[in-house]
């Protein structure tokens, strides 16, 4: 089943990233740019991701919350004249 019409997204492939470790739709984003055009999918795999277990959430749990936000951030980079072209 089609969870992103915009970007065909199964909900395989969200569960298959939610097994991998994503535990928001922010993370499902990332990975699969699921829910960042029109948004209607974001209820959707906010249900499937559910409240399950989550390495992150339990650090935000337990009041971690900045080494939860230091372990989402990557470093910024230029773009290579490649990318850029």
């Amino acid at each position: 089943m089609y969870v992103c019409s915009c970007f065909g997204i199964t909900d395989k492939q969200v569960k298959d990233h939610a097994a991998a470790g994503a535990c928001t739709p922010r993370q499902i984003a990332s990975a699969t740019k699921a829910g960042t055009d029109c948004g209607s999918c974001v209820r959707t795999i906010q249900g499937m991701l559910g409240r399950g277990a989550c390495p992150r959430r339990d650090l935000l749990e337990k009041g971690s919350a900045a080494a939860v936000l230091a372990a989402d951030v990557e470093p910024a980079r230029a773009p290579t004249l490649v990318e850029a072209a």
